[in-house]
């Protein structure tokens, strides 16, 4: 069977450019025998920008573009002519996706707004020309200062899909048949456990005028926590879903048991969809008469809202869509922002991205390469052993702001 286009989970290595360095040039003419120092400064190293795109849906495109590399600063001249700064690299994402550190999980940023722009990695900044050195007791400075380096990390770009509801349950248990039913999504559907292997979108119309998006995952089965099944990777597209909608037949032995099950492997996962505003729908009701309905609403979950629902015979699917239709917009139920800020955990870290292995050119330009006009005599002169404090860069790179800042919010335009 070929592999699927739907790509959630990909590695790749980002670095952005490194400053030029500055020039250490001293001007030379024929009537001018003093001229005095004229090195300019280094062009900035490219930055790595992510942007969101509404019309991508998969990372697939990243899977064979695993190495984004921004091009360096160029190094300054004589008459304190600045060298060119170097091209940024923006790299475009689905929106919801969220960015992890590969080596520490730790979590970087996200994008989940169409056109938003986030800097990814800051490039380095320009070295100094020795003109920012001269003094009246230092005349001929004949050094000037090397280019800051670039930032090169390995990165996992995860993609959670933005949805308004999210269908939870066991395989089988109808989740593609509604979804297929009440929105115009053709999901695969077939009497047998786990058709679904990869997550669907639906726009379900409500009213006419209004709708809200539906997200259909592969089903949940007990242990999934722990390997079993196809494991808890897919849950990471119902962590920014407003409602979850949990989905249990109505000819299950144990209705509250199986919908403990479900909330026990969502809370293994991630303990913040726990608070999450629940609805429950009891499928398949077509086999079942009214007195048999009403024999199993005492056995309910406490507090959750329950639908009776058949999608082949369309049996109670206007009154689910009103239920969602008010928990999506109760103010009580906003998605919390601190549930997009979690670290990567390692049990949902996929081993075949993981274990991907670069090999990436190191990319950097030797001394022997730089122009003739940034050698000042004969080659740059700077003291390696020198750190480099912030006052003694030029004021146009200085950065108040984090690595990852959001650069264009379509919010604030």
């Amino acid at each position: 069977m070929a592999e699927s286009n739907f790509i959630d989970y990909v590695k790749i290595l980002c670095r952005s450019g490194k400053g030029g360095a500055g020039s250490a040039h001293l001007h030379r003419a024929k009537y001018i025998p003093k001229g005095g120092p004229d090195g300019g400064d280094g062009g900035r190293g490219g930055h790595i920008y992510l942007k969101g795109n509404r019309n991508l849906w998969t990372l697939i495109h990243l899977k064979y573009q695993r190495h984004v590399f921004a091009t360096d600063g160029q190094p300054g001249y004589e008459n304190q002519s600045t060298g060119k700064d170097g091209e940024d690299r923006t790299i475009e994402v689905p929106c919801g996706t969220a960015v992890y550190d590969a080596e520490t999980g730790q979590f970087l940023c996200d994008v989940t707004d169409d056109g938003q722009v986030v800097r990814l990695l800051k490039g380095g900044r320009g070295g100094l020309g020795n003109t920012h050195f001269k003094s009246a007791t230092r005349q001929t400075p004949r050094f000037a200062q090397p280019g800051e380096k670039g930032i090169e990390k390995a990165v996992i770009l995860e993609l959670k899909l933005l949805a308004d509801v999210g269908l939870v349950g066991f395989p089988t248990a109808g989740k593609s048949t509604l979804l297929s039913v009440i929105s115009a999504a053709k999901p695969k559907i077939a009497n047998y456990p786990f058709t679904t292997l990869e997550p669907n979108l639906g726009i379900v119309t409500y009213r006419d005028q209004q709708s809200f998006v539906m997200a259909d995952i592969p089903g949940i089965i007990e242990g999934a926590s722990e390997g079993r099944g196809l494991g808890l990777r897919f849950l990471r597209h119902i962590e920014r879903n407003a409602v979850l909608l949990f989905m249990i037949p109505a000819d299950t032995d144990d209705i509250a048991h199986e919908y403990e099950v479900l909330c026990n492997e969502l809370q293994t996962f991630n303990p913040d969809l726990v608070d999450k505003p629940r609805v429950l729908a009891i499928t398949k009701c077509d086999l079942a008469d009214d007195e048999l309905i009403d024999m199993l609403r005492p056995g309910m979950p406490d507090g959750v809202p329950t639908v009776f629902i058949s999608s082949v015979a369309q049996k109670g699917l206007t009154e689910l869509k009103d239920v969602l239709w008010r928990t999506i917009n109760d103010e009580r139920n906003r998605i919390p922002e601190t549930l997009t800020h979690r670290d990567l955990d390692d049990r949902h870290r996929e081993q075949a991205e993981d274990n991907f292995i670069f090999d990436a050119p190191d990319g950097e330009p030797a001394d022997d390469d730089l122009p003739t006009q940034a050698q000042g005599d004969g080659r740059m002169i700077g003291p390696d052993d020198q750190e480099w404090r912030d006052e003694y860069w030029a004021d146009d790179y200085v950065d108040e702001n984090d690595d990852f800042q959001v650069v264009s919010d379509p919010d604030e335009a």
